[in-house]
């Protein structure tokens, strides 16, 4: 090889060693921060909310990942509601006291976390959710109406994944909760009570299911003579373990 041609090349190799030293500790970097935080403190009426968050241990209103956050109180009336997490091992956690309000939420991604609590505070009638969930080991923790009255609830959930575990007390009159799960090892824990109008409908495909469900209609509104609770499972499972426990509240121990 001839001598320029080879101070050429060394002189090309000590830049791309060099440039390599320069890159590597930024992707390191870049690999290191992707928890992003977002706390959101609202009261009025008529909020729409759009969020996407796309990443790694992304946060929305946990109180206790770090000690600068809090959690996310939303209070109004006629709020819209648009969330969609993509990533593993987010969080959404929050505390919403909300009248005739709609909620759009989809996430995607394993080991992700959702812990609601709708009108803790105050009334939380009128109340239509979406959600969509794709992947696995996620928790889906949702309480509505369980201090004060609610009224009239849409739900809709859709579960694409396995071992899954959602935990849902539904305290409102003339609810309606839909689910439509497939995947394996999914844990369904749901308490639907105290409404004029109670139904739960459970499309489940998927083996070693484990479902327990719980329906108690509570005291009849006046004008009203009787109070309605109804379940309908269609389930296409192997091994699966279902309980449920459905009664009055005249029966109720």
């Amino acid at each position: 090889m001839a001598s320029g041609q080879l101070k050429r090349k060394m002189k090309m190799n000590k830049f791309i060693l060099g440039l390599s030293l320069i890159m590597f500790p930024f992707f390191t970097y870049a690999a290191a921060t992707d928890d992003n935080e977002i706390n959101i403190d609202q009261v009025g009426d008529t909020l729409v909310l759009y969020i996407d968050q796309i990443g790694y241990g992304n946060k929305m209103g946990l109180n206790n990942f770090s000690s600068g956050s809090s959690a996310m109180p939303i209070t109004g009336s006629s709020l819209t509601f648009n969330i969609d997490q993509i990533g593993n091992e987010n969080l959404l956690y929050g505390e919403v006291t909300a009248d005739s309000s709609s909620y759009t939420l989809e996430w995607t991604g394993d080991s992700n976390v959702w812990d609601w609590m709708i009108g803790d505070s105050g009334s939380s009638d009128n109340s239509n959710f979406l959600v969509d969930i794709t992947g696995d080991s996620n928790t889906m923790d949702l309480d509505q109406g369980t201090n004060l009255s609610a009224e009239r609830l849409d739900f809709d959930l859709t579960v694409i994944g396995d071992s899954n575990v959602f935990d849902v007390d539904i305290d409102v009159d003339d609810a309606v909760w839909n689910m439509d799960i497939t995947g394996g090892s999914n844990n369904i824990n749901t308490m639907q009570k105290d409404g004029a109008e109670q139904e739960i409908n459970l499309t489940l495909v998927g083996s070693s299911a484990d479902v327990d469900i719980n329906q108690m209609s509570g005291t009849c509104p006046q004008g009203i003579s009787t109070c309605n609770g109804i379940i309908t499972l269609d389930i296409d499972s192997e091994n699966a373990t279902i309980q449920i426990n459905q009664k009055d509240a005249t029966n109720d121990s």
